[in-house]
């Protein structure tokens, strides 16, 4: 049995596409939207570290200028497990760079109910690699 109603999870996916159109836009001062007050934004992955708060989200975003992403896509997003006012939720990110190359991410977000509204707590960002160094998997494996 689900612990989330339907709107719950339609809350929590706009909560995250949401995050796409307020960066691409610009719209660093509405970032309390999306994020919650502690909000841990991990891009060690990337070679970045972490961020820690709001401020420090939009500090970071700053001082990366031009080297910003010009376009954020989400997809593929899956709750993958879930409490009363608390979820992990997986999904894919497209980025688009300003010298027109694609990349492509994976989501790791834990959400928090707080007084009513989805907010992300903590983001983990990796970068997507091939699965087993490269190799396909035998066919019996899908």
């Amino acid at each position: 049995m689900s612990l989330l109603t339907a709107e719950d999870r339609w809350a929590i996916g706009e909560v995250l596409s949401l995050h796409g159109h307020l960066f691409d836009g610009g719209h660093l001062g509405r970032l309390d939207e999306i994020f919650a007050p502690e909000v841990v934004y991990d891009l060690s992955d990337l070679g970045m570290g972490a961020l820690e708060g709001i401020e420090a989200i939009r500090r970071g975003s700053i001082q990366l200028g031009d080297r910003n992403p010009i376009a954020h896509h989400l997809t593929n997003v899956v709750i993958t497990d879930e409490a009363l006012n608390e979820a992990t939720v997986v999904s894919k990110g497209l980025v688009i760079r300003a010298d027109g190359t694609l990349g492509s991410v994976n989501h790791l977000d834990t959400v928090i109910r707080r007084d009513g509204e989805w907010r992300i707590s903590r983001r983990v960002i990796t970068a997507q690699r091939p699965p087993s160094g490269g190799r396909l998997a035998h066919a019996g494996d899908r």
